[in-house]
């Protein structure tokens, strides 16, 4: 495989389904996708299983013990575990439009990493999409979604083509690694050590991305080209603690340039080349 599709999952397995169908709808399927599980019950490695059983792809499911909100450590796990050599990643709430991985394939350059878009639904939304609508694609078309409860359709799922690589070019948000939709060559995420296993919600995606800049590697904006839709769901893994801890860290980074994460995959200081 060229590519390993990682998403993160905890104790969803009825978004795990449709993220899954999202993926299995991609127009193009020679991927492996690792579902990077974060202690859930069993009924999600029954959804893994059942998933699989008629899959275009090869379907792995990668997962620790539950001790907290630690999505940074199987993370580290699932990109240790794969395969690819270019690594697209996002999470188990996010369904992907069927031009995702085709559109981070045509984006992907040597030395740079892809930040892509999503789209907030509400409950409503999320609840009401069913297998056939991401297979037929009801789930990206702005009609289909505001007579099903998302009045406020975002711009990303209504710009296409020239239109939307304009709006990639003037848009004030700067690119950065999303949690839930980014992709780069494994090579240089394991040059900065993965994800910081330090760090619990809140900034923890970004600041892997800020040491993959800090160590060279530029971010390409695709927020309107690379697209997910992102199903709501409770955040009760929120803690004030941990977010400011997180700023901390992140500013540190930012500050000081650091590339390697000590406690990342590989856990202690940066090897020494010979």
């Amino acid at each position: 495989m060229s590519t390993s599709v990682i998403i993160s999952t905890y104790n969803s397995p009825a978004w795990l389904r449709k993220v899954v169908w999202g993926y299995q709808a991609q127009t193009r399927t020679d991927f492996e996708l690792i579902v990077a599980d974060d202690g859930s019950r069993d009924d999600t490695r029954l959804a893994v299983e059942e998933l699989s059983a008629h899959s275009p792809f090869p379907i792995r499911h990668v997962w620790q013990e539950d001790k907290g909100f630690r999505k940074c450590e199987i993370l580290n796990k699932a990109i240790a575990a794969s395969e690819g050599d270019y690594l697209i990643i996002s999470d188990g709430d996010c369904v992907p439009r069927a031009d995702f991985v085709q559109v981070h394939m045509d984006l992907r350059q040597e030395d740079h990493f892809v930040s892509g878009g999503y789209c907030k639904l509400p409950m409503l939304t999320s609840e009401t999409i069913t297998r056939e609508d991401i297979v037929n694609q009801n789930a990206f078309d702005p009609a289909w979604l505001r007579a099903n409860g998302c009045p406020n359709v975002p711009l990303k799922l209504r710009a296409r083509g020239a239109f939307a690589k304009l709006l990639n070019y003037i848009t004030p948000t700067s690119p950065t690694w999303n949690g839930h939709n980014a992709s780069g060559w494994k090579k240089n995420i394991l040059a900065v050590n993965g994800f910081n296993e330090d760090m619990e919600y809140g900034g923890e995606d970004r600041e892997m991305g800020e040491r993959l800049i800090n160590n060279g590697i530029a971010p390409i904006q695709a927020r309107h080209l690379a697209i997910c839709i992102h199903l709501d769901h409770a955040r009760a893994y929120i803690r004030g603690e941990a977010l400011e801890k997180n700023a901390e860290i992140r500013e540190l980074t930012r500050r000081s340039g650091i590339a390697w994460a000590e406690r990342g995959i590989v856990k202690g200081p940066r090897p020494t080349t010979a």
